[in-house]
C-alpha cells in the first residue's frame, strides 16, 4: 500500500525535575544547599532514510510521546538527559504544522534530520537558587514541559522524470518496458491510483529514476479526480514526459488531451510548465495512429520534441531514454523550486515571533477569574506548589508579569477566585 500524506500527533519529552536537598558531611555545620538539576527531556526528531518509499509506519500509530529527563538527585548530581526519539521517514517527506499550515522541514537526503518538537529544559536544584540574602532556599524547579504539536507528513517522490497523461494511454505499459517495476495494469480508466517508481538504465549506461504518476483529468488543479494527490508528485521531477494515445481509439483528440493537460500544469502555479518536456506519441502501431500525428504536429505548431513509440512492438524505446538522458543532463543543475526573487539575490528573513509573556484573561461561568497564555502556564506546570517558597516565587512571577495589575481593571477584589490550568487561588490585594 502506497501512503503519502498522513497526520500524526508529537509530544517531546518534559525535563525532569530539580531537587531539594542539602549537605550532609559530618562535621560540617549548616551545610549548603546540593539540590542537583533534572535533565533534559527527549526532542522528537524526523530522519530521512534511503531505504524507505511510503510513510506506512505512520498510518498505524499517529501519536508519538518522547520520555522524561531523570530528575536531579542529591549532592548537585543532575538527571540525565533523555534520548531523542528519531522518527524515519523515506526522501521527499514534507513535514507542516497543522494549525498554521507551516512548512516545518523539507527532507530530501539520506541523513537529513529535523527537531520538530523540543523536548523540555530540566528543572533546576535548589543550589541553583541560593544568594547572600537565602544562602540555603528550600525550594526547587520542575522540569519544563515538551512541546507538542500536530503535523502533517506530505511525500513528494523524488523522481528525475514523470510520466504525465491522460489515464489509459500507456503509461503504465512504459515504466514496466523501460524498467524492473511492475505496476498493476488492466484495461480500464484510472487503472493507477498510486504512483509507481522505476529505476531506468539507457544502453550507455545512464541511469534516472521515473516516475508513472496516476492519470491527470480535466480541473486537476483544482482537486478534481485525484486531483493534487497527483500534481503534488510532479513539483520534484526535472522532466516532464507527456505520454498521448495516437490512437484515437477511445474516440479523444490527441492535441486536445496535450493542451488540457499543459493547462493543469500550469494552473498549479508551482513552475511546472517551466520544466522540460519530452512529448511521446503512443501505440503507433496502430494505422490511424500516424495520420493522428500529422494533424497533432500541423496543431501544436511549436518545437517540441515529438518521439512516436509503440509500447507494443518497442519501437523507438531506446531513442526515448537516450533523449530524456541528454534532457536530464541539461537540466540536472537548474533548481525548479527556486522562486524568481530568491535568484542571485541573498535575503535575511525576519519572522514576527508573538511574544511569549502575552496571557488573556477570561470569565469561568462560576464568576472566576482564569488566565491563560504560554509563559504563564510554563511557570505554572514548573512550579512545585508544595514548597511555600515556590509558591512565592510564582506570586512574583505573577506580578512581575503584569497579571495582577491587569486582575484589577477587569474587577478582581480580594478573595476572587483566580484559575490557571485547573489550579485555584485567592486573589489578594
Amino acid at each position: 500500500m502506497f501512503v503519502d500524506q498522513v497526520k500524526i500527533s508529537l509530544k517531546a519529552g518534559d525535563g525532569g525535575n530539580g531537587i531539594t536537598a542539602y549537605r550532609r558531611e559530618k562535621y560540617v555545620p549548616f551545610g549548603g544547599p546540593a539540590g542537583g538539576d533534572g535533565g533534559r527531556g527527549a526532542s522528537v526528531v524526523f530522519q530521512v532514510d534511503e531505504g524507505l518509499r511510503t510513510l506506512m509506519d505512520f498510518r498505524y500509530q499517529r501519536h508519538f510521546k518522547a520520555k522524561k529527563g531523570e530528575n536531579g538527585q542529591s549532592s548537585n548530581m543532575h538527571g540525565k538527559n533523555a534520548e531523542d526519539l528519531v522518527l524515519k521517514v523515506p526522501p521527499g517527506t514534507i513535514i507542516k504544522d497543522v494549525e498554521t499550515e507551516q512548512t516545518l522541514a523539507d527532507l530530501v537526503e539520506h541523513g537529513q534530520s529535523a527537531v520538530i518538537a523540543k523536548g523540555g529544559r530540566g528543572g533546576r536544584g535548589n543550589s541553583r537558587f541560593a544568594t547572600p540574602k537565602n544562602p540555603a532556599p528550600d525550594f526547587s524547579e520542575n522540569g519544563e514541559p515538551g512541546e507538542e504539536i500536530e503535523v502533517t507528513l506530505e511525500l513528494k517522490l523524488l523522481a528525475d522524470v514523470g510520466l504525465v497523461g491522460f489515464p489509459s494511454v500507456g503509461k503504465s505499459t512504459l515504466l514496466s518496458i523501460v524498467s524492473k517495476a511492475k505496476p498493476k495494469i488492466g484495461a480500464y480508466h484510472f487503472t493507477t491510483i498510486q504512483p509507481n517508481l522505476g529505476v531506468v538504465v539507457t544502453p550507455d549506461q545512464r541511469s534516472f529514476v521515473m516516475a508513472d504518476l496516476p492519470g491527470l483529468i480535466e480541473g486537476a488543479s483544482e482537486g478534481v479526480g485525484l486531483g493534487h494527490q497527483f500534481l503534488r508528485h510532479v513539483e520534484r521531477t526535472k522532466v516532464i514526459v507527456h505520454v498521448i494515445d495516437m490512437s484515437g481509439l477511445e474516440g479523444r483528440d490527441p492535441y486536445e488531451d496535450y493542451t488540457i493537460i499543459n493547462q493543469e500544469l500550469k494552473a498549479y502555479a508551482q513552475r511546472l510548465e517551466e520544466r522540460p518536456q519530452i512529448i511521446v506519441a503512443n501505440k503507433m502501431d496502430i494505422p490511424e495512429a500516424h495520420d493522428q500525428l500529422e494533424q497533432f504536429k500541423n496543431k501544436l505548431n511549436q518545437p517540441v520534441k515529438i518521439i512516436p513509440i509503440s509500447s507494443y512492438t518497442r519501437e523507438n524505446i531506446d531513442q526515448l531514454l537516450y533523449e530524456i538522458a541528454n534532457t536530464l543532463d541539461k537540466v540536472k543543475d537548474v533548481d525548479f523550486s527556486a522562486t524568481e526573487e530568491q535568484i542571485g539575490v541573498n535575503r535575511v528573513v525576519y519572522k514576527h515571533t508573538p511574544s511569549q509573556d502575552q496571557f488573556k484573561i477570561t470569565r469561568d461561568d462560576d464568576g472566576a477569574y482564569v488566565v491563560s497564555g504560554n509563559a504563564i502556564e510554563r511557570m505554572f506546570k514548573m512550579t512545585d506548589f508544595n514548597s511555600d517558597p515556590a509558591v512565592r516565587r510564582f506570586a512574583r512571577q505573577m506580578r512581575s508579569m503584569g497579571i495582577d495589575d491587569a486582575l484589577r481593571e477587569r474587577g478582581a477584589e480580594n478573595g476572587d477566585i483566580v484559575r490557571i490550568l485547573g489550579g485555584e487561588f485567592e486573589f489578594v490585594e
